[in-house]
């Protein structure tokens, strides 16, 4: 797909297709920038930009132009792609990079569902002047500037008159160690207890001065480490040894860490399998499926644009997704339930014991069908089941209104 570096706000789908199409992101965001510099006044134009530097990895380029762009405007309007538009979701959003909010345009992308993106903040949880609305979604997800604006908005979304999905109060069940103590004890989900721990702790584990078992009860390895905050695999390393502690020490600067047992996820073929589940109204569906011989799964370097074999493993995974769901039924559930979350992403696996083994829940994964046709035509077929399922549960919170006088 070509972009054409145009004036109205587009969102994130159009780069994160681009991206997925192997095409040059940067030359883009050099085009942009280039419109920007002589058009200084089009708040549009800014947060596009700010959009592709993040796609880039340029993540504090990316904030500083985001923050123009909000200086000047805090709401956005993406018109449905098929008119005319049946509903308009507002989407409360925090500034911040692609980890920051629920990428809902993506799974949106050609739907007769119209997008108004209203970038809040502690100072204004909830403006006054928010435009008319079939539902509102808290886009907004668990970072330390995010939290205030939550708690806030639990107070002033508890009567409003349009359906909230994913309600305020809920969304820190997402966060890791929060997760983790959610979902113990629940047949058939294995999901590792995760323990926060400082950069202190862990040097002392290191050196051998401090055993880890008796500061974690239960925790042994090889373990699991990650920078607390950290998305996309950022800073995630597995440990085996006190002495690999040291240097995983010396590679990372952060203070603040996520500590949980490493679970060997492999199957009889000694590949693993990390599979993306959505949960719509309490409903899963298959989103996609990883394979690799790696155990740290990313499905852009997995090698499944690769490998037809690994392509054939993730259509068959979704051909008999009924079946998994059926397996995996009352761990769905009580994910649903725990979670209090009305749409939700689970990244997930089956141990060899047949147990779902949690990584993350989260209602701020991307979702998308923009794989190419040619390598995944299944994708398409499958990936409108979810976007469906989405837009008719929109439809269904619109039709349970009241009607007007």
């Amino acid at each position: 797909m070509t972009l054409r570096p145009e004036l109205d706000f587009i969102g994130l789908a159009p780069f994160l297709r681009l991206s997925i199409a192997g095409g040059d992101l940067r030359q883009v965001a050099q085009a942009l920038l280039e419109l920007a510099r002589q058009d200084q006044d089009n708040p549009n134009l800014w947060m596009n930009l700010a959009t592709a530097f993040f796609t880039i990895g340029e993540r504090e380029l990316g904030l500083t132009i985001q923050a123009q762009a909000l200086q000047t405007q805090r709401r956005y309007t993406l018109p449905a792609r098929r008119q005319p538009a049946r509903c308009c979701l507002l989407v409360l959003l925090n500034a911040g990079d692609l980890a920051e909010n629920t990428p809902i345009d993506c799974l949106l992308e050609d739907s007769d569902v119209e997008l108004i993106y209203q970038y809040v903040s502690a100072a204004e949880p909830l403006p006054a002047d928010l435009p008319e609305h079939d539902a509102l979604l808290v886009g907004l997800s668990v970072s330390e500037t995010s939290q205030p604006i939550l708690d806030a908005l639990v107070t002033l979304l508890a009567n409003w008159p349009k359906p909230v999905i994913n309600a305020p109060q809920y969304i820190p069940n997402v966060e890791r160690e929060a997760a983790s103590t959610l979902l113990q004890d629940v047949p058939g989900l294995l999901i590792p207890a995760t323990w926060p721990v400082d950069r202190a702790t862990l040097a002392t584990i290191a050196d051998g001065s401090r055993i880890i078992e008796d500061s974690f009860p239960g925790s042994r390895f090889p373990l699991i480490l990650r920078p607390v905050g950290s998305h996309g695999g950022h800073g995630l390393a597995r440990i085996d040894t006190p002495a690999e502690v040291d240097a995983y020490l010396a590679a990372e600067p952060d203070d603040s860490f996520y500590l949980s047992n490493f679970i060997d996820y492999s199957g009889a073929d000694g590949l693993f399998r990390k599979l993306r589940v959505a949960l719509i109204d309490g409903r899963p569906f298959a989103c996609h499926m990883g394979v690799s011989s790696h155990w740290m799964i990313h499905y852009l370097n997995a090698g499944m644009y690769e490998d037809a074999a690994k392509r054939a493993a993730e259509l068959a995974f979704m051909e008999s997704f009924a079946d998994f769901a059926a397996r995996h039924a009352t761990a769905l559930e009580a994910i649903h339930r725990r979670s209090g979350l009305d749409y939700i992403c689970i990244d997930c696996a089956e141990t060899r014991n047949g147990e779902l083994l949690i990584f993350e829940i989260d209602h701020a994964m991307v979702v998308h069908a923009m794989d190419p046709e040619e390598l995944f035509p299944y994708k398409q077929v499958h990936m409108l089941k979810v976007k469906q399922a989405f837009e008719d549960y929109l439809y269904r919170l619109q039709a349970s209104q009241p009607k007007p006088l």
